[in-house]
């Protein structure tokens, strides 16, 4: 993977976003592979397909390019609040890369790669409305909260100009990948007790320790009045997933 983007691009282009889009785009074409299959490289969709930038040619996954000059923290600007939130529901979302980048250098300094299947719900924040220029109806937007997606879902892909190898990357891919298998409509809650659970910190940990997000994930699902039912439940998800092992009764273990 080579760092260093062609910043010549930009010099058609006066606008400060569209000069980024066109450069980190392009510098996408030629170096971001697929995480799924044995692809070296995706193909760029023409502009303006909704809400992807690039396709796998071999196992058509679909993908899209955040980038951003400022480093990668918790929250990351998306679009349409309904637009994504949809997507996700449909299971029709695509697997996201987000980028930092140098300006001066048109160089990559960090690249962070979500798989599709690994975005709850609950980590798409709702914006409030604004009204653009133009526009007669308010228009909301949306952001991306990694902080409540899963640490097995974020993926380095280069840190600090570091480039982890292909292989590391699809392995890491691979392992989370049977949460795809998950029903949609169940996945979202797989998603947060595998999030809230990693957060313990523990290697080893019961189902009780669970319990103590018990408070957290009733905001997160207001409609559900047995959360602790559920929770007991998302555990043994988990297990058939690959993604925790039962020990013994009420102890589990990461693997």
């Amino acid at each position: 993977m080579n760092l260093s983007m062609t910043g010549d691009l930009a010099a058609a282009y006066h606008s400060g976003a569209q000069r980024s889009r066109v450069v980190t785009e392009s510098w996408g074409e030629s170096n971001l592979y697929c995480p799924n299959c044995s692809s070296p490289k995706l193909t760029w969709l023409k502009p303006g397909h909704p809400a992807s930038d690039y396709k796998c040619p071999g196992c058509e996954f679909l993908f899209q390019l955040k980038s951003q000059r400022s480093p990668i923290r918790n929250s990351i600007n998306d679009g349409q609040y309904d637009t994504m939130v949809k997507a996700i529901q449909s299971d029709e979302a695509p697997s996201m890369y987000f980028m930092q980048y140098e300006l001066a250098t048109w160089r990559v300094r960090n690249l962070l790669l979500v798989p599709h299947f690994a975005f709850p719900p609950s980590a798409i924040i709702k914006r409030k409305p604004t009204t653009p220029k133009g526009r007669s109806k308010p228009w909301i937007g949306c952001n991306f909260d990694l902080r409540r997606i899963p640490a097995d879902a974020r993926i380095t892909v280069v840190m600090e100009s570091c480039v982890t190898p292909a292989a590391e990357v699809r392995e890491q891919f691979r392992r989370v990948k049977p949460l795809k298998d998950i029903p949609i409509t169940q996945r979202g809650w797989t998603l947060d007790v595998l999030n809230a659970i990693r957060r313990l910190g523990k290697t080893e940990f019961t189902t009780a320790d669970a319990y103590a997000f018990t408070r957290e994930l009733e905001k997160l699902h207001p409609d559900n009045r047995h959360v602790r039912d559920k929770i007991r439940q998302q555990l043994q998800v988990l297990r058939d997933a690959g993604l925790l092992l039962h020990v013994e009764r009420g102890v589990w273990r990461l693997p």
